[in-house]
């Protein structure tokens, strides 16, 4: 990767990404097919991968806090259990079947945005926060699947962590993303350190990426709280329709 183009190009596609991480999920499924065109093999792409994501997770975490959206200590318990989750999914990160994986996220989406469309609508009596106790517990079990997930491939990640969020913690959509992006850079870290171990990481390309993917999450991240709930779900459900109809049909 020597092209000065090359490296504007994929700068400028990690800044997409990082929005669409940030406000929704999905970005991973730009950039995967990116690394792999560059001529990385899947596995060290699907590794590279997830340095960006790692910055992304910083710079995005340090842009909701910035606008004074805090989720300690409750992004930091799940993302303990994601982290878990994530060392298995991780090591096992070998080999699946693409067609019916992406077949399989697709339905999982299309269910994520029936349920953001039709889900009932809140009111002062059930707007309260359920962070604590059994919600806890049960968010904590589910994280722990979703770092299985995560580990084995970040793609579409974000989606699930947003529909757990919103329908056990009935967590709004702005506060939901902060928790997403905590959890996400929590068990990132372990991720990278599989990859790494395991030699599966272009340092060069996935630094590149990492400078466009947390700029894109920093100003996403700022953005979306300015613009509340409203912009973030029109644009969740957008990028859910949009993915969904890619992994379905192509």
């Amino acid at each position: 990767m020597d092209s000065i183009v090359e490296i504007g190009g994929l700068i400028l596609i990690g800044f997409i990404a990082g929005i669409i991480n940030t406000l929704a999920g999905g970005g991973s499924l730009l950039t995967l097919p990116i690394l792999i065109f560059l001529g990385l093999p899947p596995n060290v792409a699907n590794g590279t991968n997830r340095i960006a994501i790692l910055f992304q997770n910083i710079f995005t975490t340090a842009g909701f806090k910035s606008k004074g959206v805090i989720t300690f200590p409750f992004s930091i318990y799940l993302g303990i259990s994601a982290l878990i989750g994530s060392l298995i999914g991780s090591q096992i990160a070998v080999d699946i079947n693409g067609e019916i994986f992406n077949k399989i996220l697709a339905i999982i989406m299309v269910v994520i945005v029936f349920y953001m469309v039709f889900k009932p609508k809140t009111t002062l009596l059930n707007v309260v926060e359920k962070t604590s106790g059994k919600y806890l517990w049960i968010s904590s079990v589910l994280f722990f699947f979703v770092g299985i997930y995560g580990g084995f491939i970040q793609a579409g990640v974000g989606f699930i962590i947003l529909l757990v969020l919103s329908s056990v913690n009935n967590l709004s959509l702005v506060k939901s993303n902060a928790v997403k992006v905590m959890v996400v850079l929590i068990y990132t870290v372990a991720s990278v350190a599989v990859f790494a171990y395991n030699d599966k990481i272009n340092w060069q390309i996935g630094l590149t990426l990492a400078v466009g993917n947390s700029v894109g999450g920093w100003f996403a991240s700022r953005w979306s709280v300015n613009k509340g709930d409203g912009l973030v779900r029109k644009f969740l459900i957008v990028m859910v329709i949009i993915m969904a109809i890619k992994l379905w049909f192509f």
